[in-house]
């Protein structure tokens, strides 16, 4: 990844056309009506613009002044700044409105859906499934190795870490479960700093720096995969504590006269963590549960359910770039703002392509057993067990790792698999030391479909 170059200087490009003393040429210009967005709804960079073909009579300069010019007309600053003191801002191109509008209608207040994730009885399952898959994403995306599976393992068998992957994963996991604890709080530099501490608990190489502002010692960039080049050079240390105070305001204000979309302000804030960049490391963690924060407290209960790692993982460079075409544009944030509402959608059209799925997994289920004794007996979490057990012969369930899973009490876990068991015969209990393991049969399935059960 390298920098984007910073687009060419309007009043320089306007100086250059009063040079040339071309009036026909400056009239078409000034008054052109080329909008902010090209011919294909897309708000490019200077980067990408100035390889496609311009409009006709202008060259690729004046075709940028044209269309940063209609950037300019709709610009809204923000209270929020560079590090030169600029004040950032944004733009709210119809593209950006339209998904704003259906993000309000599908993903906050009394959503109709005849889904698991409305059912208080099956809502904890896919919570807890969420949680531990942005833990997951979110700690891969800054270099945890440890693969879904042995990390899911982790978690739900309440194991302590074994290696610096694992206890990023660990970490990331009660940071989003810390984030829903607060979300009616305002946001605060300490619970900012608390969340850090959280999420860099044993992760560090100087331990006190967890929860801890840089200081003017450590020497951080923001560099590109191979660090062999500076992609960001965040502010002064000696800026911080005013910056994040300032953050903090601009989270918790909500001005009558002045009214910026609650998404816009979530994502801002995303942004702000990563360009500030206030810790030694685990801002970007900090910054992606921080939109969770967020999202969360303006009651965007949907995206609870989303993964937002899991999309940015499968295009960092997307991701990274986003950042840079808006520092680099003067402190534009609307490429940022486009492509994390992009991200959004995605995680939202995966998460509905994930229920469906998973319902007719269980709806599967659930025929296999028509004309066995298990027939109607079962609960929603034990025919998700045994979908799984159906697909995993021989594989352990324990009693604890069911009880993670769905957000139960220890004593319900207990029941749920005992029946299974004890029972209906769906699975085999073993003896394993103190304590009881449960074991799905090689031979379910047959036995299933033969009606022997």
């Amino acid at each position: 990844m390298q920098v984007p170059e910073s687009p060419p200087s309007t009043s320089d490009i306007l100086e250059k056309l009063f040079e040339e003393d071309d009036k026909e040429k400056l009239f078409n210009i000034l008054n052109s009506s080329e909008g902010l967005l090209d011919s294909k709804g897309r708000y490019l960079h200077w980067g990408k613009l100035k390889h496609l073909p311009p409009p006709e009579g202008f060259s690729s300069e004046e075709y940028w002044y044209v269309t940063k010019s209609a950037r300019q007309k709709i610009l809204k600053e923000l209270p929020l700044f560079d590090k030169q003191g600029k004040p950032f801002s944004f733009c709210l191109p119809d593209t950006l409105q339209k998904d704003l509008h259906w993000l309000d209608q599908n993903a906050a207040g009394s959503i109709t859906m005849n889904k698991p994730i409305t059912n208080p009885h099956t809502r904890d399952t896919y919570l807890v499934s969420s949680l531990i898959e942005e833990a997951i994403n979110s700690s891969q995306l800054e270099g945890a190795s440890t693969t879904r599976n042995v990390a899911k393992e982790m978690l739900r068998q309440g194991r302590d870490p074994k290696d610096h992957s694992e206890q990023m994963i660990f970490n990331n996991y009660k940071a989003m479960e810390v984030i829903r604890d607060f979300k009616d709080d305002d946001l605060t530099p300490s619970f900012i700093q608390y969340l850090h501490e959280v999420i860099t608990k044993g992760t560090l190489d100087d331990p006190n720096k967890a929860g801890q502002y840089r200081d003017s010692t450590d020497d951080i960039h923001v560099v590109d995969a191979t660090e062999s080049s500076v992609l960001h050079t965040p502010p002064e240390a000696t800026e911080l504590s005013e910056r994040i105070k300032r953050v903090c305001d601009f989270a918790n204000n909500s001005l009558e006269h002045q009214f910026i979309h609650p998404v816009i302000k979530a994502i801002t804030l995303h942004f702000m963590i990563g360009y500030d960049h206030p810790f030694v490391d685990g801002n970007g963690r900090t910054a992606r549960a921080l939109f969770y924060w967020a999202m969360a407290k303006h009651g965007y209960w949907l995206i609870e359910f989303v993964s937002i790692s899991r999309i940015i993982k499968q295009a960092p460079v997307q991701y990274g770039n986003a950042y840079l075409y808006s520092e680099t544009d003067g402190g534009d944030l609307t490429y940022f703002l486009i492509h994390q509402m992009d991200v959004i959608r995605k995680g939202v059209a995966s998460l509905h392509d994930y229920l469906e799925r998973k319902a007719c997994e269980i709806e599967d289920a659930e025929k296999l057993l028509d004309n066995s004794k298990a027939s109607g007996q079962l609960n929603y979490r034990q025919l998700s067990l045994l979908k799984h057990a159906l697909k995993n012969p021989n594989t352990i369930y324990r009693i604890q790792e069911h009880q993670v899973s769905h957000a139960i009490s220890y004593q319900t876990a207990r029941t749920d698999l005992l029946k299974m068991s004890d029972q209906l015969n769906l699975l085999r209990k073993r003896k394993y030391g103190n304590s009881f393991v449960f074991v799905s049969p090689p031979d379910l399935k047959a036995r299933l479909v033969e009606n022997k059960l």
